[in-house]
């Protein structure tokens, strides 16, 4: 469900950010925030900002900018988990899972992380963006 059809008294939280690596500890201070309002447990709520950290890290380093020059994030809670998006300008590669990293790579394992600790994960893309929705058990 995207956080455009979600009943009128679930509280989404749109954010907009600068396509920087600076963007990502503001996010995850914003959605900690968030979570310790609506009283989420301390490791779900740690679960939720890692995600969001990888997903906003993969978004700004290995896609442009939305139009504005800018990345979203979104989150909200319903009885389905935390749900966390974010939205970028859809570049030349697709998020995929890597089942098996090379144990010397640096990086890939970002998504591998965000399918352990979510209930799911999926991508939708649009002409000129594309979103990651992942929904992290509460």
């Amino acid at each position: 469900m995207s956080s455009a059809t979600l009943p009128a008294d679930v509280s989404v939280v749109d954010v907009v950010l600068p396509h920087e690596v600076s963007a990502v500890a503001d996010a995850r201070r914003r959605l900690g925030v968030y979570l310790k309002r609506y009283r989420v447990a301390r490791a779900a709520s740690d679960d939720a900002q890692l995600v969001l950290s990888e997903l906003l890290s993969n978004a700004i380093r290995y896609a442009p900018p939305l139009p504005a020059g800018e990345v979203r994030a979104a989150w909200w809670i319903d009885k389905a988990g935390i749900h966390v998006e974010v939205t970028d300008g859809r570049g030349d590669t697709e998020p995929v899972r890597i089942s098996d990293p090379h144990p010397e790579s640096i990086g890939g394992r970002g998504l591998a992380i965000v399918d352990v600790l979510t209930t799911g994960w999926n991508v939708r893309t649009g002409a000129h963006h594309r979103t990651v929705h992942a929904v992290i058990p509460s």
